[in-house]
């Protein structure tokens, strides 16, 4: 990058063929934008270079937006490419489905997205991606995997789903994405510090960060066969304890923010859309429902009164209350990027902690409308615990928090929790709503694939 800047065009050149020997994924260079290549990403070397390595340029993938029914594919393509998904009935030969061709271009940072429905319910099937140049026709074939479609939406059914935070870079630590894989999840949630870009005003280092993550096979391999669903943090939205404000667009690099992950990830929706930028959003796995909550765009200041201090801002404060009076589903799981238990984090205010006057009125709103079935879920802490929440008048809120993913940096364990476990580690939570007491099962795996803790939570004792 730095000798392309000076104009040192074949230096560049050479110093991109140095690292693709020593080991870096061509796709780090043909694939997404060119940022701070641009000097060379149009010369004829430049291209002759990407075409050697054009059998190798596989797309990047990713699952999600699933129903029993239907599913998203999230796919970021070599540069000047088109493609087509075809999915098949395992077993079978002829495609269920396919899509028709798209094209990527550098306005959307070669990124394109392609639904198919028609697909039965807890099911399996396979896909393929086929990919052609532009400039030649040529046929690739990109054998993507397979997947299971979730249980119907509204009826009992049994799946499990894998969650966490705290998802820095650590190459030794990349391997907890196959970890995760072997236990087969339904679903993959990550609640937050999904990469560590830490720049919001800096789109260059967002991209970079996100880019460096779907580069690494492990994490490839497991969200191109598992739907996976997100939310942001601080170290993904800003920085360190960041808060951006009641404001729409005030500081301005809020929408910016927000326009780069939601071109990373593949969820249900992003807040109210244009006109109310965010990330949370409301999904359901057979009779479950999630409801994945914004914890950062619209947090005021932790040194404002604390009656006037808001985490979530008052429309989706709103949008969650009514969609949780709404909500028919046997459990009801409210996703939040940072923990609901005060003691978490000690007296910091970064937590729900700094936020009582809200917390106390979605918790009351949980008493006064009779809603059972109520489980928490967060991130944040660089560790899985679990804690219990009582409440007086109500039955108590159990909380499974994790997120030390691939982390280096460990926060201690707490003698306060039910239980904690500093290793790195995710969440595994298994839901059995056919039982005649329904139950939730959370499970905290380490990356050797160790189950350390295991806790069953039936529904009767969420009324």
């Amino acid at each position: 990058v730095a000798l392309s800047a000076q104009g040192d065009q074949d230096e560049a050149l050479q110093a991109v063929r140095d690292a693709i020997n020593a080991g870096l994924p061509p796709s780090r260079f043909f694939q997404g934008t060119h940022q701070g290549l641009d000097a060379i990403a149009d010369t004829e070397d430049f291209h002759k270079l990407r075409n050697q390595y054009r059998g190798e340029l596989a797309p990047t993938v990713m699952l999600g937006r699933m129903t029993g029914t239907r599913v998203a594919f999230w796919l970021r393509l070599p540069n000047g490419e088109q493609a087509q998904v075809l999915v098949y009935k395992l077993g079978e030969e002829e495609p269920a489905t396919q899509t028709e061709w798209v094209t990527a271009s550098a306005e959307n940072d070669h990124v394109v997205e392609v639904s198919v429905d028609g697909l039965k319910p807890s099911t399996d099937y396979g896909y393929e991606v086929r990919r052609k140049s532009e400039d030649d026709e040529t046929l690739y074939l990109s054998l993507g995997g397979k997947f299971h479609t979730f249980p119907s939406t509204g009826q009992p059914g049994k799946f499990k789903l894998a969650f966490g935070g705290g998802a820095g870079y650590v190459p030794p630590k990349e391997r907890m994405w196959t970890t995760i894989a072997k236990t087969n999840p339904n679903a993959l949630l990550l609640l937050g510090d999904n990469v560590y870009s830490d720049a919001p005003e800096m789109p260059e280092m967002q991209w970079y960060c996100y880019y460096r993550r779907q580069a690494r096979p492990e994490f490839r391999s497991l969200v191109s066969q598992t739907p996976v669903y997100t939310i942001w943090d601080d170290h993904d939205f800003s920085v360190n304890d960041s808060h951006g404000g009641p404001e729409i667009d005030k500081p301005a690099w809020k929408r910016d923010v927000w326009k780069v992950f939601k071109n990373n990830w593949v969820n249900p929706g992003y807040g109210g859309g244009e006109e109310q930028p965010g990330c949370y959003y409301k999904f359901a796995i057979a009779d479950v429902d999630f409801f994945m909550l914004d914890g950062r765009y619209y947090r005021t200041s932790p040194k404002l009164p604390e009656a006037e201090r808001d985490m979530l801002g008052p429309v989706q404060e709103k949008w969650l209350l009514d969609a949780l009076a709404d909500s028919r589903a046997t459990f009801k799981v409210i996703c939040s990027p940072v923990p609901w238990t005060y003691e978490a984090k000690g007296d910091s205010p970064d937590t729900w902690n700094g936020y009582k006057a809200q917390r106390t009125r979605i918790f009351d709103f949980l008493t006064e409308n009779k809603l059972e079935g109520v489980v928490l879920m967060s991130a944040d802490r660089h560790r899985s615990d679990l804690w219990k929440i009582d409440r007086e008048g109500a039955y108590p809120l159990y909380e499974f928090n994790s997120s030390k993913l691939t982390n280096q940096h460990t926060h201690p364990e707490m003698k306060e929790a039910e239980f904690s476990f500093n290793g790195n580690s995710f969440g595994l939570v298994h839901f059995d709503t056919t039982a005649a007491d329904p139950q939730v099962r959370y499970e905290i795996i380490d990356i050797d694939g160790k189950r350390v803790f295991g806790f069953d939570l039936p529904l009767s004792k969420l009324k």
